[in-house]
């Protein structure tokens, strides 16, 4: 009896170690799939941005010559949106975090608007370009310009900001909070000078990492109509504009009729890419920061 029930848990042992070593394989089989896809792609870019890119692509203006073709409109473009999306996206969306979790009352309503938050994480991009052509070009006569860009991008990346801070604020633990309290300090104050500090490299963390979203959305851009003419560089937040990303969609679709604007958008992949590695790369070193000094 005890060596039928030892050899019974030696083959369920078995069994157990043959499925580990199927799903172990899996992944690292989807692992080098993506590892070989990824480095497709960056090959691809590079070699079709070799010899284009210099400094002189990054300071010559939008031309339909693509020899002398450069970013420097679509770079300032892009500096300008962040510039609107930053600021909005992190006031609004960490006051309603500091709302939802520490003011407001749990209840249905509460798990509604909590619900509809996620949900709104997950809607498409061009979704919300509709909405930003409804609100700020059209209803606020706003047009085509930074600002209209700024707080449409600033909607789109919201709810990642919100949810991000959310979870930020709920990593401190509870005790920081009644120590607070019991020092005499109002909620307020406990906000301010206790959780805040704890919760902001969490917090910072999420908005850079929203923003770094935000530098590469294409679709609300096209649906607000952001034009790809050849514009003055924008000098305010009522001026018009293009943006990265929208010039690669651009100068790509160009590419059929001119070869050489595909070299011209694998430079401003390029370029982007470097962008977004700049503000990931901070992101973390702002959260190593913060989390030795709290």
């Amino acid at each position: 009896m005890n060596h039928f029930v030892a050899n019974s848990n030696h083959k369920r042992v078995q069994r157990r170690l043959f499925a580990n070593r199927v799903a172990q394989s899996i992944f690292f089989v989807a692992t080098l799939f993506c590892l070989l896809v990824l480095s497709v792609l960056f090959y691809r870019v590079i070699t079709q941005s070799w010899g284009w890119l210099d400094f002189q692509f990054l300071i010559s203006k939008l031309s339909t010559n693509p020899q002398k073709a450069g970013i420097a409109g679509p770079l300032l473009g892009t500096f300008w949106l962040m510039l609107v999306v930053a600021p909005v996206a992190f006031v609004l969306g960490v006051g309603t975090a500091i709302y939802l979790e520490e003011y407001a009352k749990r209840g249905r309503l509460h798990s509604l608007i909590q619900t509809n938050i996620a949900n709104l994480a997950g809607v498409p991009s061009i979704v919300f370009g509709l909405l930003g052509l409804t609100l700020f070009v059209r209803a606020a006569d706003l047009g085509n310009v930074v600002l209209a860009g700024g707080l449409t991008l600033a909607l789109l990346v919201l709810p990642i900001v919100v949810v991000a801070s959310q979870e930020a604020l709920r990593a401190v633990p509870q005790e920081l909070r009644e120590a607070s309290y019991a020092m005499g300090a109002t909620k307020w104050q406990t906000i301010r000078h206790v959780v805040l500090p704890a919760a902001l490299p969490g917090i910072l963390t999420g908005v850079i990492l929203a923003l770094s979203r935000a530098v590469g959305e294409t679709a609300p851009l096209v649906v607000i109509g952001i034009p790809a003419l050849l514009i003055p560089l924008p000098t305010g937040l009522l001026d018009k504009f293009t943006a990265l990303p929208l010039q690669i969609y651009y100068w790509t679709i160009d590419s059929a009729l001119v070869a050489e604007y595909a070299h011209l958008a694998a430079c401003t992949i390029v370029i982007l890419l470097l962008v977004m590695l700049a503000m990931n790369s901070a992101a973390i070193l702002i959260r190593n920061r913060f989390q030795q000094r709290f």
